[in-house]
């Protein structure tokens, strides 16, 4: 009888080949560890300084839905979390007395319980020129006066020292015109206006605050309404009035561009969101009509201390249009709302929906306090 054949040895290449395959997967799968391991340290950073108990359930996002012409997916289930509502606890808000105009772009500063609202757009061909007052202690409006004549009408820099509010730069007239470099200062007492010295170069929307005598006017978008500009410049004033005639060259923030939340807290300069980019001006157009270019939103956080500029922790989401959306409650700075990217499907501006808490002492991470709402323009 035939004894059965041997069984053949593989050779040794093969077994060297499938050694190197097992280490190669034990490696993959401690990648994999470590990354989720990383990720997970990153998001207890985030939840560790909100209690979720409270917070509003995040709806998962809507299945793809298919075009039945090219059944291409107009939808999709992978879209990063800027475009999603945080989770957070839920708070009720109190409607007040709706505005005598709708605006956009305009400015707005509080002074104890009255809040002053500037200028701003009615329609895109159309710009407001006066002031309407909010009360808050009876929640009317009433006490509207007028601008300068030679005052911007939009992306204003402002700011004030509690009686006396500073007008800086900003857009004259509707679409897409040009900057002015004119700048007032406005007695909220007397409701008179004053002049102040001329930016060197004008821009839209700057940083603008007060600090340590001076004020400060930094970032905003140069003449052509979308190129950054980082220079940042500062003039004595007091009480209203300039104590010099020329402003004086401040070092450059790090990061240009308009639409920034602009505090200071603790005798620090912090500069907050923002963005890069914006509508310009449509070439050899005789209105200057508007025409949509990108624009890329931030959630860089900036503090001056002293002569150096460092870089904080960013916000949660990039947000912008936020330079007259922030407070400072028992030196916890809120911020309410703003504009972030545009929807990565759509294309279309996405509202922020929540509030966020940034707390000055310790200087810890923003994180979501409020669920608003989610808004698609």
């Amino acid at each position: 009888m035939a004894r059965p054949a041997a069984k053949a040895r593989p050779p040794k290449h093969l077994v060297a080949l499938a050694v190197v395959a097992v280490l190669g997967l034990v490696l993959v799968v401690d990648f994999l560890w470590a990354s989720s391991t990383s990720s997970a340290w990153s998001s207890a950073a985030w939840s560790s300084r909100l209690n979720l108990s409270t917070s509003l359930a995040v709806e998962a996002p809507p299945v793809a839905k298919e075009n039945k012409k090219d059944k291409k997916p107009v939808g999709s289930m992978d879209i990063n979390a800027t475009f999603a509502d945080l989770p957070a606890p839920e708070l009720k808000w109190e409607e007040m007395a709706e505005a005598p105009v709708v605006r956009l772009d305009g400015a707005a500063i509080q002074i104890k319980n009255r809040l002053y609202v500037f200028a701003g757009y009615g329609t895109i061909n159309h710009v407001h020129s006066h002031v309407d007052i909010y009360n808050f202690s009876d929640n009317t409006w009433g006490g509207r006066f007028d601008m300068p004549k030679d005052m911007a009408h939009s992306h204003l820099g402002m700011v004030t020292d509690g009686r006396f509010i500073y007008v800086v730069t900003g857009q004259y007239g509707p679409q897409c015109r040009g900057p002015t470099a004119q700048n007032f200062v406005l007695d909220t007492e007397t409701k008179e206006w004053h002049d102040l010295p001329p930016l060197p170069v004008p821009r839209y929307a700057p940083a603008t605050q007060l600090w340590r005598g001076r004020l400060h006017v930094m970032g905003g978008s140069k003449e052509d309404r979308h190129e950054p500009g980082l220079e940042h410049w500062s003039l004595a004033v007091k009480d209203g009035k300039a104590l010099e005639k020329e402003w004086r060259s401040e070092i450059p923030i790090p990061l240009g561009g308009p639409h920034r939340a602009c505090v200071v807290a603790n005798d620090k300069l912090l500069v907050i969101g923002g963005q890069e980019g914006d509508f310009m001006a449509k070439p050899g157009s005789p209105i200057f009509k508007c025409v949509r270019r990108s624009e890329v939103v931030y959630s860089n956080v900036y503090m001056l201390d002293g002569m150096t500029w460092k870089e904080l922790p960013p916000m949660p989401k990039p947000d912008s249009h936020i330079e007259f959306a922030w407070v400072n409650v028992n030196n916890s700075l809120i911020i309410a709302g703003g504009t972030t990217d545009k929807h990565p499907i759509t294309k279309k501006m996405v509202l922020v929906g929540e509030v966020f808490r940034f707390n000055l002492d310790t200087l810890v991470i923003f994180f979501p306090f409020l669920s608003v709402f989610s808004v698609l323009l």
